[in-house]
């Protein structure tokens, strides 16, 4: 199974090097990363930590543990990796200097090596639901302990997953632990071949998430320069197909709320130009939050082309839409706005992070839509009952207090794994699992 697997890699490798070559053309953000996709780079030295995140999502994700390892193991290098360049951008302006951050290789036998010989890790983590068979199989080789943290695996997953079970299965045999988001999770993992004795219900260490001191005053300021007087919604992270939606709802919603005012903040910045050739095409004045100033009173949208405001309008915001709900992309982090106390709205499609989903539901934190009218009446609901939108808000902001401590128990696993002589600076408690 191996041999096909590494023979269809080696096949596909030349196209996925002329794709980021044909991106970087394009696109600054892509230039001067292909080195390390095949496994160059700088050498860190020995004996360091590797803490994989393929993309924006996961690298903030990640950020908790990552500053918890800092602070813990303050002699030990920490190496961040990353798919996207917008994740390696995050991952950079929220460590700067104090971690090493670069590309993951390709997952060639060459590439990986390559790799390995350059940041010598003593413990690799990889964030959630990355499965890659040569990497995998290197930590095997090499002797790396093996972290899948807030791993998690969906039903849709499963079923590829099983096609491929002889793969999977010795590719999950290599010592490696599984930090389960749920129990659902755990044994999702068990039946594509994790073994029972190494497989932990975690939780979810997006709940660990800290939230910046500064965040609601500066949502606050935002509100009283741009919006003092009129309603406002965020749609935090869209994509392809939805905008389209969600601009029909708001043009709804206009009719009974003449100044309500959406923040439309796209998922990826290569899409910023698309989504405004949208706006451009519908007509209804609008305005970027690029070009730095304030928001006109006659603009119904605004659209969030920066990177690292969304928390910022969250905090600004009457109400949050979550966005990659309405298309079958699986949805984002409803636990941002959740903690500033704000109301949840979000489409159907949230196998992405089903066991937060859950959580949120069953509080009755989150309210569900299925399209453009529903949302718009959705709104106006909650922009009319400002009562209904604090209870909304508290129920949010009360899970995500009480479904904190993933981030303790995954630490409590990864200590045994690094050893004694890691320089730890701080005790670290055992995991409950």
């Amino acid at each position: 199974m191996r041999y096909f697997y590494n023979l269809l890699i080696h096949l596909a490798a030349p196209l996925v090097i002329l794709h980021h070559w044909w991106r970087g053309l394009r696109d600054p953000a892509y230039r001067g990363g292909l080195g390390q996709r095949l496994g160059h780079g700088p050498s860190v030295g020995g004996g360091s930590v590797w803490v994989h995140a393929v993309s924006v999502g996961e690298v903030q994700a990640a950020e908790p543990l990552v500053r918890q390892l800092l602070r813990r193991y303050p002699t030990t290098p920490v190496v961040v990796t990353t798919v996207t360049p917008t994740g390696a951008a995050r991952a950079r302006a929220l460590f700067g200097e104090k971690v090493h951050v670069r590309y993951v290789p390709l997952d060639l036998p060459g590439a990986v090596r390559r790799f390995f010989d350059r940041i010598g890790p003593r413990v690799a983590i990889i964030m959630e639901t990355e499965l890659w068979p040569n990497l995998f199989a290197e930590c095997g080789r090499r002797g790396v302990p093996l972290v899948l943290a807030s791993a998690r695996v969906s039903p849709r997953s499963v079923k590829r997953y099983r096609k491929l079970v002889p793969l999977f299965r010795e590719t999950l045999s290599h010592g490696i632990v599984i930090a389960a988001q749920s129990g659902d999770d755990a044994e999702r993992f068990r039946s594509i071949g994790a073994h029972p004795d190494r497989t932990f219900v975690t939780g979810n260490i997006k709940f660990d998430f800290e939230l910046r001191a500064d965040v609601p005053q500066l949502g606050r300021e935002w509100r009283r320069v741009n919006a003092a007087r009129r309603p406002v919604w965020v749609a935090g992270s869209t994509h392809e197909d939805e905008e389209q939606i969600l601009l029909e709802a708001h043009a709804q919603l206009r009719r009974k709320q003449p100044d309500a005012l959406l923040v439309l903040v796209p998922r990826h910045p290569n899409r910023f130009e698309g989504v405004a050739t949208l706006l451009a095409r519908r007509g209804a004045p609008w305005c970027r939050r690029s070009s730095g100033g304030e928001v006109p009173p006659q603009a119904q949208v605004l659209l969030g082309d920066t990177m690292g405001e969304l928390m910022t309008f969250y905090a600004a915001a009457d109400v949050a839409f979550v966005a990659g709900s309405l298309v079958p992309v699986g949805g984002h982090n409803l636990l941002e706005p959740a903690s500033l106390g704000v109301p949840i709205l979000t489409g159907p499609h949230n196998f992405n992070g089903e066991d937060v989903y859950r959580k949120m539901r069953d509080a009755g934190a989150v309210r569900e839509v299925h399209d453009a009218a529903e949302l718009a009446c959705a709104l106006q609901e909650l922009f009319c009952d400002e009562a209904l939108r604090r209870d909304l808000g508290g129920r949010g902001r009360s899970v995500v207090q009480a479904n904190r401590g993933a981030l303790e128990r995954l630490l409590g696993l990864i200590a045994p794994l690094l050893g004694p002589d890691a320089g730890c600076a701080l005790p670290v408690a055992s995991p409950s699992v």
